[in-house]
């Protein structure tokens, strides 16, 4: 299993949102609680991950990718979405600002981990849209779970968001193509390419589920 993380580093002042700049140690602050946050659920995942490999003898995940928004992204999305431009409109409104994307081999490992990391009596689920059952109309499917997790300061408890993408294999690498040709300007024949893609989306998920099921009939045996 392969973990990538942004590493934390210290924000220059022409980093930080306009938004904060009258309060920037308060805004540094909140980036560090939201980096906490990640380490909270990145580990309980490796936990289950571990857990899994003992009692099933394989492991879940392919990988885990972490990473807390950049600044300046955070600005454009608050204004695009119109929230109140300050720190608490922030942190009450956005909620994939520490992000974690959980790359598995099959379909139902997916939903066995997520299964098992919101029944923690310390993470709380807000919000959960399963795009695996209902693809979008382009045909990305993932699983998002918007989830809300203590984290221990030396003097106070806080809770954090924290959004964790669950995906196989061939769902993210579907994902991240879909993403280059959605910001990519002037493609020729652009609706015909895309109509394509929906299709090669049909396609991954059926080859998922088959290669489930060949999956299941290995271990029966």
């Amino acid at each position: 299993m392969s973990l990538e993380r942004l590493e934390p580093k210290t924000l220059q002042a022409s980093e930080v949102p306009n938004f904060a700049m009258g309060n920037i140690h308060l805004f540094m602050e909140s980036m560090m609680e939201y980096e906490a946050a990640l380490m909270e659920v990145e580990t309980k995942l490796k936990v289950l991950n571990s857990e899994f490999a003992l009692r099933y003898k394989r492991n879940p995940f392919e990988s885990i990718h972490c990473r807390v928004k950049k600044p300046m992204s955070i600005m454009e999305k608050m204004e695009r979405k119109g929230y109140p431009m300050t720190i608490e409109g922030m942190e009450e409104n956005l909620q994939d600002i520490a992000g974690i994307r959980v790359i598995c081999s099959f379909p139902d490992d997916i939903y066995a981990i997520a299964k098992f990391l919101v029944q923690q009596d310390d993470i709380r689920l807000l919000e959960k849209k399963d795009y695996i059952e209902k693809p979008k109309d382009n045909g990305y499917r993932s699983l998002h779970l918007i989830l809300a997790v203590p984290i221990f300061l030396a003097e106070r408890k806080k809770w954090m968001k924290v959004e964790v993408q669950f995906r196989t294999i061939a769902m993210d690498f579907w994902a991240s193509l879909e993403h280059k040709m959605k910001y990519k300007k002037n493609i020729p024949n652009a609706e015909e390419l895309f109509v394509e893609l929906k299709d090669c989306a049909d396609i991954i998920s059926a080859m998922d589920v088959r290669m489930q099921e060949l999956r299941n009939r290995i271990e029966v045996k």
